[in-house]
C-alpha cells in the first residue's frame, strides 16, 4: 500500500515545487521592442524602496512588483520616460531614482565627498608643514650638550652615567 503511494506523493511535491518557483516570474507583453526597452532601462534606474540597493528590475519585494506594473502600464498607456519617472518622484520623492537631480537638499550629497577629500588634503599639508618647520628650526647642541652627548657615544671614555 505505501509503495503505490509513496510515487504519488513525490508526484505531488515536485508539481507543487514547481508551481511556487514560477510564481515569482513577471511576464509583460509590449507591443513593440522599443516599449520592452524602455520598461528595461526604466526598471534599471528606479530604485527599489523597500530593498534600497536594487532596481525595481532586480527586486522581488512587493513593491517593486508593484512598481514594475505601474511603469508597464504607463508605458502601454503611451507615456513617456519623463512623464514615467516624473509620476514616480511626485509620489516617492527624489529617493527612487539611482541618480537624483543636483538640487539644494542633494548638493551636499553629490558635493560631500570632493568636500572631505579637500579638507583632508588641507589637513595633511598643514600636518607636513608644521613638521617640516619644527624639526628646521631645532636649534644646534650648546658646547656643554655636545661634549656631553660625545662621551655618553664614545664607549672608551669612563665617565660615570648620571
Amino acid at each position: 500500500m505505501m509503495r503505490r503511494l509513496l510515487p504519488g506523493l513525490l508526484m505531488a511535491l515536485l508539481l507543487g515545487a514547481a508551481g511556487v518557483g514560477t510564481a515569482a516570474i513577471e511576464s509583460f507583453s509590449f507591443d513593440s521592442s522599443e516599449q520592452e526597452a524602455r520598461f528595461k532601462t526604466l526598471s534599471g534606474q528606479l530604485r527599489c524602496l523597500v530593498c534600497q540597493n536594487q532596481s525595481i528590475g532586480d527586486s522581488n519585494a512587493e513593491l517593486a512588483q508593484d512598481l514594475r506594473r505601474e511603469v508597464y502600464e504607463m508605458i502601454k498607456a503611451g507615456q513617456d520616460d519623463e512623464q514615467i519617472v516624473t509620476f514616480l518622484v511626485d509620489r516617492y520623492g527624489d529617493f527612487v531614482l539611482y541618480k537624483p537631480p543636483v538640487t539644494t537638499t542633494t548638493a551636499l550629497l553629490w558635493a560631500g565627498p570632493f568636500l572631505l577629500i579637500v579638507i583632508g588634503l588641507v589637513f595633511l599639508i598643514r600636518f607636513i608643514r608644521t613638521r617640516v618647520a619644527a624639526t628646521a628650526t631645532d636649534e644646534a647642541l650648546s658646547d656643554e650638550e655636545q661634549t656631553r652627548l660625545d662621551a655618553l657615544l664614545d664607549p672608551s671614555a669612563k665617565e660615570p652615567r648620571p
